[in-house]
């Protein structure tokens, strides 16, 4: 009996203490720290793409508008147009071609030209495009470039500071390819308020008697850059450009602007 007593003893204090453990444990287990890290969502990036190009655009306007108001003096050019065709030609100085060859816009060698050369793919592979030291050195030979040629000599006859038919006037004397360019420098124009340089050369304000036929589209929910693009009679290009947008997206409330 004594035996029997001592053994269930002992194996009464083995539970009692297994028992005490496994709760020691439980508790432990219970005080275990648990990190909650907290989930931030990342910023629309239609705001921050958007943001960025405007303020892209108008630091180039910032950096080059003296230099374009100077030209105007010099050479009879309105500042807005150059600084729209500056703006257009280099995505306000960010494309390859201008930060390889401060080429701010898009002149190609032809004929003649005797500076360095890069090569790049435009009209076709390959097209042979001026070097520019400085950027300073761009504008003066856009100028120059302007002034020297007879196709673009009527231009210098319009209303001084008509930056409509000096847009329509580059397009018709070959300046470029696009049949949108015309639009997409005037859109840039009224967009950022370009032709107050004009007025600050001429000491006055200048006043058009045909305004152009400006519509301004506000995005609302469902659209996309195609369907607006076939709205407009435009391709998806054509209204990034004239937009200075750099990708597909945009924001509910975003305000378009189209020159027809």
């Amino acid at each position: 009996m004594k035996l029997k007593f001592i053994l269930i003893s002992v194996l009464t204090i083995g539970l009692l203490v297994s028992c005490k453990s496994k709760k020691r444990i439980a508790k432990d287990s219970q005080k275990k720290v648990v990190v909650v890290q907290k989930v931030h969502k990342p910023a629309s990036k239609n705001t921050t793409s958007n943001s960025a190009i405007k303020n892209s655009t108008l630091n180039y306007i910032e950096k080059y508008k003296n230099t374009a108001m100077e030209s105007m003096r010099k050479y009879k050019i309105p500042a807005s147009i150059t600084l729209a065709q500056g703006i257009l030609e280099s995505s306000s100085g960010n494309s390859e071609l201008t930060r390889k060859s401060n080429n701010h816009f898009g002149i190609k060698c032809h004929k003649g030209w005797k500076g360095k050369r890069v090569y790049h793919d435009d009209d076709k592979k390959d097209d042979c495009f001026r070097v520019y030291k400085d950027p300073a050195d761009s504008f003066k030979d856009h100028s120059l470039f302007l002034t020297g040629r007879d196709r673009y000599a009527k231009l210098f006859k319009l209303k001084k500071g008509d930056y409509v038919k000096w847009a329509k006037g580059l397009s018709e004397a070959g300046y470029a390819t696009d049949r949108r360019y015309p639009a997409k420098l005037i859109a840039l124009i009224e967009k950022y308020g370009l032709h107050t340089y004009d007025t600050q050369v001429l000491g006055k304000s200048f006043k058009r008697k045909n305004k152009t036929n400006s519509t301004n589209h506000i995005v609302v929910k469902g659209d996309t850059l195609y369907s607006i693009s076939r709205k407009y009679g435009l391709t998806v290009d054509e209204l990034k450009q004239m937009n200075n947008l750099t990708n597909n997206e945009i924001s509910i409330g975003q305000k378009l602007i189209f020159n027809n």
